[in-house]
């Protein structure tokens, strides 16, 4: 049984870095969809770093390390503008719903090609909105 109070959005996949992820989806959580997008559109702007953890150099301002994981960022605007996309459908108030979002390792697709080829970097994100 599907509940009604909250929206999902998922992306199966995705050919990103899981620990970029990971950050994005601390750094989303909690907020509302809008100021999640327009932070993210910071980021690939530029103007905002990403806070991250472990040995990351320091950025201006009040945090201690981070970078503009800006391919990331782009996957995650769309994934948020589709989750706006689902709250509406399902009536909710878009002004009042916080974002959960969580990312995890998946799968990396075998080896195929001439000389091995190349195996990616996959990531499943699961953003949820209630």
């Amino acid at each position: 049984m599907e509940n009604n109070k909250e929206a999902k959005v998922m992306g199966i996949n995705v050919t990103a870095s899981l620990k970029h992820s990971m950050a994005i989806c601390d750094f989303i959580k909690g907020k509302t969809i809008e100021h999640a997008i327009g932070e993210l559109e910071e980021v690939t702007k530029m103007k905002r770093a990403m806070p991250m953890k472990g040995e990351i150099p320091h950025r201006k301002g009040d945090m201690t390390g981070g970078r503009y994981p800006v391919k990331v960022s782009k996957i995650f605007i769309t994934l948020l503008k589709s989750l706006r996309a689902n709250a509406n459908n399902k009536g909710l108030d878009i002004k009042n719903i916080k974002l959960f979002a969580k990312a995890d390792k998946a799968s990396r697709p075998r080896k195929s090609g001439k000389y091995g080829g190349r195996r990616f970097k996959r990531v499943h994100i699961l953003i949820t909105a209630k």
